[in-house]
Order: C-alpha cells, then sequence, then structure tokens
C-alpha cells in the first residue's frame, strides 16, 4: 500500500492540555515581546540597528505563528497532562 507523504499530518495528532497551555503562553510572549521590540524601532538612529531589531520582530513574529499553526492541527486529549509529573 502506498501513503502520500503528507498523510501522517492531515491525520491530526494529540497533546496533553498542559503542553498546549505551555504553548499559548510562549505564543503570547512572543507576540507580546514582538509588539515591544517593534515600538523600540523609532527610537534606534542606526540603520543597521533598525534592520536587526526589525528582523528580531520578524522572527518572533514567524515563530508565533509556527505555533499557532502546530496548535490548530492538534487535537488537546482529554486525560492527558493529568498525572502527577504535570
Amino acid at each position: 500500500m502506498l501513503y502520500h507523504s503528507d498523510s501522517r499530518l492531515e491525520e491530526g495528532f494529540e497533546i496533553s492540555p498542559r503542553f498546549r497551555r505551555t504553548i499559548e503562553d510562549r505564543i503570547a510572549r512572543l507576540e507580546n515581546d514582538a509588539e515591544w521590540d517593534e515600538a523600540q524601532i523609532a527610537r534606534l538612529v542606526n540603520t543597521d540597528h533598525i534592520r536587526r531589531q526589525r528582523r528580531l520582530v520578524a522572527a518572533e513574529r514567524a515563530e508565533a505563528l509556527r505555533m499557532r499553526i502546530f496548535l490548530d492541527r492538534a487535537m488537546t486529549k482529554e486525560g492527558l497532562g493529568l498525572g502527577i509529573r504535570d
């Protein structure tokens, strides 16, 4: 039987509620950091510093988007993340 290379992604996967919260918290921090870092651009004078700051903001936003896409594809499994280690 042949499998399409993307078939595993289409099936989805499950993550624990705790892991989902961790990712959601990281997304919020990245988005807040991007807003703050973008606001700092107005204070910069050196064009190289401005360019690097813009790249930082773009990287923070790209990572937040990547994590949002991950969460959109993931299902939260009930009962996961409720153990002693969580």
